[in-house]
């Protein structure tokens, strides 16, 4: 019988195919205390378990080098990375041991009960992106426990009893119909084996929008949905199995009817990719002949190859935080980061490079001064420019490396959440600072608009002060909506209320947009607001012209401002502005 189950949609598409069961790669873990000539015995079973996983992590990344780009290696490398930096990291490794030498806990039982003691310290994590971090290091530990055990990866193809293609669906018989992988979490490791597995599509009981598997989902450019709960327990194995990537659905044992029609949305799809394909060189132009800028998003100097692949002119935000994150203790100094700069701004080939700097806050595993257990909302903790500015060495180091490499290329220095006039100007003394710490030493640098994000309601409130002190403005939606509607963005609780078309978020939108129009001054959105096409039209009428989104969304949104006319749009925004619920007035 039919069924469907809905998670998250994470990479857009329809896939079509049998469904491959993963079982729960958890390892049930024995409990049991251990005498004392056994201690060193069970410190050396978790020693010999995490080089045999380091070992296969490596001989992993050495696979990916001969792996072409399209193919999303490089998500995939900054992933195995990651986990390869847990692997060694001493917090973890010094845990274990305190349990076994104090406590004489077996092996495995210390590197469970480490676990969930770091495991707290990601869920008390502010950022999205890190706290599902959590579910890399569970994977790393979970990888040890089953090399201890001599288990082999989780994901494997079982041999399948039929593989022919059902009623409905378009198919020559003598061909195999795709997989579809069905799993509790995948691990980037177990990602890489899904790529060369040639699965058409996957779905995971775990995970979010900026999940490790949703990151790569999209760089390969897969089918998926995340976050479908109960998935790998209802859905059996050899089941047909529809993604519906747009909605976040999965459908098991399809009529006949559905097959047909979803075979012919794939098709589509298809068609349409091919389409969009085409307008990489095409200018992003409205109709009425406005110039709307299309720039991406970036973590790391290896996405502009994916950023210049998908048409971008630039980047709007290069998250720098991810060159600091999960050192623990261990900051990157001015010379790794101004050569991942440098990278960026070639890598870019002359167009320019919005760095924003350090996003992170107190709530961090890198700020070692402070007990995490000491802040009781995070959000509205030290974080952003406020943690910079406590640790000015810190802050000075990285102005220092972005500045020098403005000298290869047009470089733009963002800075996120000011919301104080006293913030503002230590900033921008500060970036004084480190011009003349450079001038002193004899070291090149180059000039640098200074810019600012606007992702607190006081901040969009008081536009016109910060215009006054910077070149340009960055509206961080993401934020923006979650501190204007008081919702936690990750909480599955109030997520149903966090809404980017809610009057308040559109008013302080609008009104920044304006400000910067008035003042002559550049304004764009780096937002999700920024890559969703259902927002394209508005935010156009609005009189945005600076998008700022994931290059993979950056063609899809080139064909929404090709179709658009903004002088249409303009009466359509206000109304919307002036309406209780605007969406319905977009939508009419």
């Amino acid at each position: 019988m039919s069924f469907s189950v809905h998670g998250l949609a994470v990479s857009s598409g329809v896939a079509i195919g049998r469904a491959v069961l993963v079982a729960s790669s958890r390892v049930d873990v024995a409990h049991y205390f251990v005498d004392e000539g056994q201690i060193e015995p069970e410190l050396d079973r978790v020693r010999r378990a995490r080089n045999e996983v380091v070992a296969e992590v490596c001989r992993l990344q050495q696979s990916l080098q001969d792996m072409p780009a399209k193919d999303g290696h490089v998500e995939l490398t900054a992933l195995l990375d990651v986990h390869l930096m847990l692997l060694q990291d001493e917090h973890l490794s010094d845990g274990v041991k305190h349990w076994i030498v104090d406590r004489r806990y077996n092996a495995e039982w210390a590197l469970t009960a480490q676990l969930e003691l770091v495991a707290r310290q990601f869920d008390e994590m502010e950022d999205p992106y890190l706290r599902e971090r959590k579910a890399d290091l569970e994977q790393i530990v979970e990888r040890v426990l089953r090399a201890m055990r001599g288990m082999t990866s989780p994901v494997a193809l079982p041999p399948s009893p039929s593989r022919k293609a059902p009623q409905g669906l378009l198919l020559d018989d003598t061909i195999d119909v795709p997989l579809i992988l069905v799993a509790h979490d995948l691990s980037p490791a177990d990602m890489l084996q899904f790529k060369q597995s040639a699965f058409a599509g996957f779905v995971t009981d775990v995970g979010g929008k900026t999940s490790h598997t949703a990151i790569v989902a999209r760089s390969m450019d897969i089918p998926a949905v995340v976050g479908a709960r109960a998935a790998s327990q209802i859905i059996e194995q050899d089941d047909w199995l529809i993604i519906d990537g747009e909605a976040g659905v999965v459908i098991a044992d399809p009529s006949p009817i559905i097959l047909a029609e979803y075979g012919f949305r794939q098709r589509q799809t298809e068609v349409e990719r091919e389409r969009l394909s085409r307008l990489r060189n095409t200018p992003a132009m409205t109709m009425d002949g406005e110039k709307i800028e299309l720039l991406a998003n970036i973590e790391e100097p290896s996405d502009c190859a994916s950023a210049l692949k998908a048409g971008a002119i630039g980047v709007g935000l290069f998250r720098s935080e991810f060159l600091f994150m999960g050192r623990q203790g261990s900051l990157p100094d001015e010379e790794e980061q101004y050569r991942a700069y440098r990278a960026a701004v070639q890598g870019m080939e002359g167009l320019p490079v919005t760095i924003r700097t350090v996003d992170v806050g107190a709530d961090k595993p890198l700020d070692r001064s402070r007990n995490a257990e000491d802040h009781l909302n995070p959000a509205l903790g030290l974080r952003a420019i406020r943690w910079s500015l406590s640790e000015p060495a810190m802050f000075l180091t990285q102005l220092r490396a972005i500045l020098r490499a403005a000298a290869h290329g047009p470089v733009h220095l963002l800075v996120p959440m000011l919301a104080h006039v006293s913030e503002i100007r230590q900033t921008l003394a500060l970036i004084d600072r480190a011009r003349g710490q450079l001038n002193a030493k004899g070291q090149a640098y180059g000039p640098v608009k200074v810019g600012a994000m606007i992702e607190v309601p006081a901040a969009a409130l008081m536009v016109d002060v910060f215009l006054k002190y910077f070149d340009f403005l960055s509206i961080g939606t993401n934020d923006l909506i979650q501190y204007t509607l008081a919702i936690d963005r990750v909480d599955e609780s109030v997520a149903h209320l966090y809404d980017p078309m809610h009057p308040a978020v559109l008013h302080l939108v609008a009104h920044t947009i304006a400000a910067g129009r008035v003042a002559g001054k550049p304004v764009s959105v780096c937002g999700e607001m920024a890559g969703d096409v259902a927002m394209t039209r508005l935010l156009l009428g609005l009189g945005l012209r600076s998008f700022s989104m994931h290059p993979s969304q950056v063609l899809a949104v080139k064909q929404q401002v090709l179709r658009c006319d903004t002088r249409k749009l303009e009466p359509l925004a206000r109304a919307a502005l002036d309406a209780e619920e605007p969406a319905l007035v977009m939508a009419a």
